[in-house]
């Protein structure tokens, strides 16, 4: 046989085996980082409001306007998720916002963000990030977390001298692309509550996705 032949199908053989136990093991452990996955979102609802009870998320159609509205306003943005967060009496507590950011330093960072009824943000948790260790990963220590707690005018700005307005942040220091990503992103959060709470969503009738999970937080 022909060596460039027999080499050409090693090559394949060895290509098709690899190929055919990448998909196994993405196959096996598929379900268990799903489940983890939604651990950590479910973990990052409770944070963002401590009397949560139960919660659902809204219906394609807003989310699919929702993320117009972002698209008309910032770059690299994406709403995940749009959902209503009640307490035990059946009482609407605010709105939890999924953004993915892609413009981060180390590329994607996934958020979510919780905005009372009355506008004010309740919190930022991150659920993925890849930034520079001791720079943008920086971003998940609560001390730059929690500076956007309470803003409620938007859009917010940040400052690498210290912060001069009750809508600004201080910036992580050597981390400017983490902050303006996140910053955007939590902007981006707000344009959504704004959309959401003067009523042009009920136009879209706010329900639950055919496809959405919905539920308590017993689970």
């Amino acid at each position: 046989m022909n060596k460039i032949v027999k080499d050409t199908l090693i090559l394949f053989a060895i290509t098709l085996v690899a190929g055919v136990l990448l998909g196994f093991v993405y196959k096996v452990t598929e379900g268990p980082i799903a489940e983890q996955n939604e651990k950590i979102k479910l973990a990052a609802y409770n944070a963002l409001f401590d009397t949560l009870d139960s919660y659902e998320v809204l219906s394609d159609d807003v989310l699919s306007t929702a993320q117009n509205i972002v698209d008309s306003k910032y770059s690299g943005v994406t709403v995940d998720e749009i959902v209503t967060a009640m307490d035990s009496n059946g009482s609407l507590l605010g709105y939890i916002i999924g953004i993915t950011d892609a413009e981060g330093y180390g590329g994607d960072i996934s958020f979510s963000v919780g905005i009372s009824i009355d506008g004010a943000i309740t919190g930022l948790e991150i659920l993925s990030i890849s930034e520079t260790a001791g720079l943008g990963m920086k971003a998940k220590e609560e001390s730059f977390r929690s500076q956007y707690i309470g803003i409620s005018e938007f859009p917010i700005t940040y400052s690498k001298t210290g912060k001069s307005a009750s809508n600004e942040i201080d910036a992580l220091s050597g981390a400017t692309i983490t902050t303006k990503a996140i910053t955007g992103g939590v902007n981006a959060a707000g344009s959504v509550y704004e959309y959401i709470s003067s009523g042009q969503a009920d136009d879209q009738t706010i329900t639950l996705d055919s496809e959405a999970k919905g539920g308590d937080l017993d689970e």
